[in-house]
Formats: C-alpha cells, structure tokens, sequence
C-alpha cells in the first residue's frame, strides 16, 4: 500500500507570526489538514488550492467521542497516500494528545513527524507581561492540566502546594475553585497572587488578576471563558511593569479586510503587528488585462500615467522588453504607487502631492507638448475623464484598462457570521462598498455597533450613497493611511 505520511505539527498560541518556519512548510505540503479551534485560521492560507480542510475542534478539551473521531480521519487519510498535516493549537505534547494520535496511526506503520509548537504555558503569560521565572522571585515553573482524570482522579496537591516555583494550569477555568481550593487547603498562602489570561496572544487577550482566597468571585464576576490559562506565584505582580501587547496601536480591535485576496494578506500582517485582529472577507477580485496588449503601442505616447499599485503590476507583468519605454516620461499618484514602480527600477519623473487622477494629468503638461499623446494606466471602472482632460490640457490622453476590477457577491449569512465580533470594516475602493450592501441584500439592520473606515472621498461618497456611515476616513489614501486614521480614533 502506498502509505502516505502524517505530520503532527503545533501551531502555537494564537499570534500567526509565534508559527515556526517548519510548521509552515507542513501546511504548504499537506494534501489534507486536520485542524482544530484554537488555531489562527490565517495558517490555513498557506494551504495548496486543492488540499483537503478537514476540521475537527472541540469545546471540551478532555476528549472523548471527537479525539476517536480525530485518530481515525489521521489513519484513513494517510491510508490514501496523502500528506496529512494534524494542525495543532500550541504544542502537541503539551496536553495536546499529540502522543495518542501518533499511538493510533503506528498502528498501521503509517511514518510520522512531530513539529513543536510554542506551547500557551509561557507564552501566553509572557503577552500578558508576566514572565514565568524571574531573578529573585521564581527558579522554576510547573505546568499542569486543569482537568481531572476519567477516574475522577486528581493532582497531588499536598506536594503541588510546596512547590516554591511559578504553577501553571492549562484548561482550568472551569476547575478553578478547586483548584485555589485544594492549594490553600494544603498550605499554599491564600494571599498567593494568580492571574487568568483570556484567549492569550490575540487582540481579545484579557487578563484578570486576584489571590488564592479571592481570584474565584472575581472570575465569576467576570464571567471568565475558555481558552484561559491560570498562572499563580509571586511573577503575576510583574505584569503592571512588564505589559508590553496590550498597549500596541490596534490591540482588541477586530478589523475586516475587504480587498482582494491576493492583496488582502499584506494589509492584515500590519493589523496584527499593531496588536488587532485581521478578519479576511474578500469583496473583490482583480483581474489582469494586459496579457494580449501590443506593447510595441507605447513608442507612440511621450507620457504614461498610473494612478494604483495594481496599474503598475499589471502593466509591468507583461511588459516584453523595458527598452520599449525609451524615453517616455512616467507619472504616479500616491507613494505606495510609487514604490510599485521602484520594484522593477523605474523612478516615477513626478508625482503629486495629493492622490487625484486628475492632478497627475495637470502635472504631465510640465513634461509634455501640446497634441502629444499621454496614457493613462488604470482599472476598468476608474471614474477618470481623458477626454475631458484632453480638452482642458491641449493633451491627447488616453485610458488603458490594465485590469478589471470583479466584485464578489458573498453569501448572506457569511457575511453576517463573519461579522461577528468585528469592530471595524475597512473599504479601500468603492466596489468592496458596493460588493458588501449587495452581499447582505441590502438590509443593514444587523450592522449596529460596527464602525466603517474607507480609503478617501470618493470611497466615502458611496458609502453614504449606500447608507453606511463614515466613521473613519483616512487622511493619506493608503491601506496603511486607512489603519493609521483607525489608530488616531481609537
């Protein structure tokens, strides 16, 4: 049989950048990825086209039915010949049951690997600006389950509560009483600090702190919710000092990406170094237009015009020779345009300082003659006017569609699951606008508590024509001028 192979890999605690390189490459390789919950689900997008999402989560980690659930979809599909990635939150042998599933498929000789990942136990504590040693205050940590045995069995908590180092337990929220309760009951001092860290690593981190004697109420009173783990010991008095991930820029703003999705991963990677969370709901998707232009047509034109980084990929993708620009001069509106054209060595002879078509036409005439011909480089459904231009300036200019813009219509219900728990939905074009009030049919009812950035005045305008508010409209017409305007309103 042409046995295939499992991976058994972590994938660490939430943060997509805490993903070791290696991790990496077993999702790229799988043909099938067994997943589950707690796994930052931008991962899946390293993922082949064609490879297999199978997930499996569970709210109650102790296992039972689903872990049987999760050996047998391991075994069948290695059976089968493919490379199967079992995508793991944290560590696989950190309370992982990494060790059972590996048990399941030796069974059948099926080869494996086991890629570490960063386990929750010191990294959630070192986001929340609690390190689990400390010169002078703890020379060890100790890392626990939460959960109690099949048998009802418990830990050892006369010898836990001599332990003079930092205690950790994962998966005990729901144990806590008798957690606190068995400590302080064997010696432990009811003073003791402890702290609950809430979905650790993500924008939504939430730290609680109290003592032995007191931390019980307060998780009640805060209604504390798993994924959390509790850390206890003299470190958790650090955290006033050592809290780094909660004051970035963005940190607990949930933001929606709208833009396409080849583009939509470079804006997210800036959301989640500032400390939020990215949500990815493509709404349109662009299309280049250029494979079968003639290009030997630019030797008739003195200038060229672009107006977005997309003109000037597409533009450039198919370009068969550079020679051909010759000594045609070359215009660009915005900085981001700019650098697009940097990246095949050609530096822009002048760009305006505000992002507007029409002032790039104007300052085109300091470089060009009367009668000469000028093309403006852009999308299909660029609201731009050549012919007006060409009848203020004495230019001939010209439009070059050199790519389609196509909207997405998604699914209704979705959208609206996708926008839960969102705090903010950025549009950077007029079409995701669009794409979106189409995509919920219109009814905007369910939208309450959201707040809308858009990219500029014209983005803005359609917004208001389609009846969303403008909460947010960014000052420099950039993905990163966008952000930076969200972070000025928070």
């Amino acid at each position: 049989m042409n046995k295939g192979k499992v991976y058994i890999v972590g994938a660490g605690p939430g943060d997509l950048e805490l993903l070791s390189l290696k991790a990496k490459r077993c999702v790229e390789e799988a043909d099938c990825i067994v997943y589950d919950r707690l796994i930052n689900k931008r991962i899946l997008k390293f993922a082949k086209p064609d490879a297999e999402l199978i997930y499996l989560g569970k709210l109650n980690t102790e296992g039972g039915v689903i872990q049987d659930e999760i050996n047998k979809t391991l075994v069948r599909e290695a059976l089968k010949g493919k490379v199967v990635t079992r995508l793991k939150g944290g560590d696989p042998f950190v309370f992982g049951r990494g060790g059972e599933e590996i048990q399941e498929i030796l069974k059948d000789e099926i080869p494996f690997e086991v890629v570490p990942g960063i386990t929750s136990s010191i990294s959630v504590p070192a986001y929340s600006g609690i390190p689990v040693t400390h010169r002078g205050i703890s020379r060890s940590f100790h890392v626990f389950t939460g959960h109690t045995m099949e048998d009802g069995g418990w830990h050892n908590f006369d010898a836990i509560a001599k332990l003079k180092g930092t205690l950790v337990f994962l998966m005990g929220v729901k144990n806590l009483d008798l957690i606190t309760g068995d400590l302080i009951k064997n010696g432990k001092d009811p003073e003791t600090p402890v702290g609950i860290i809430e979905k650790g690593s993500t924008s939504k981190q939430r730290v609680i702190r109290g003592t032995l004697s007191t931390i019980v109420e307060i998780a009640k009173k805060e209604d504390v919710k798993p994924p959390a783990i509790i850390i206890i010991g003299g470190v958790v008095n650090l955290r006033d000092e050592f809290n780094w991930f909660e004051k970035k820029e963005l940190f607990g703003k949930k933001i929606l990406v709208t833009r396409d999705e080849k583009q939509a991963e470079a804006m997210s990677s800036v959301i989640e170094k500032k400390g939020g969370e990215a949500v990815e709901l493509p709404l349109i998707q662009i299309e280049d237009q250029m494979k079968d232009y003639d290009y030997s047509e630019i030797k008739k034109y003195s200038c060229l015009l672009f107006n977005s980084q997309n003109a000037v990929r597409s533009f450039f993708r198919y370009l068969p020779d550079m020679r051909l620009l010759g000594d045609i001069k070359i215009g660009v509106v915005g900085v981001k345009t700019k650098e697009e054209l940097l990246k095949v060595k050609l530096v822009p002879d002048f760009m305006p300082e505000e992002y507007i078509g029409e002032l790039l036409a104007k300052e085109a005439c300091d470089c060009t003659k009367e009668e000469d011909k000028i093309l403006f480089v852009t999308s299909d459904i660029s609201p731009n006017n050549p012919e007006e231009w060409s009848a203020k300036y004495k230019r001939n200019f010209e439009k070059l569609a050199a790519y389609k813009t196509v909207k997405i219509k998604k699914d209704k219900s979705e959208v609206e699951e996708t926008l839960k728990g969102v705090d903010i939905v950025t549009f950077l074009s007029s079409s995701t606008v669009e794409a979106f009030v189409e995509s919920l049919d219109g009814n905007l009812d369910g939208i309450k508590g959201v707040k809308f950035a858009s990219i500029g005045p014209v983005t803005s305008e359609t917004m208001k024509k389609l009846g969303l508010s403008v909460d947010i409209e960014a000052k420099i017409f950039t993905a990163e001028g966008v952000l930076k305007s969200i972070e000025e309103a928070m």
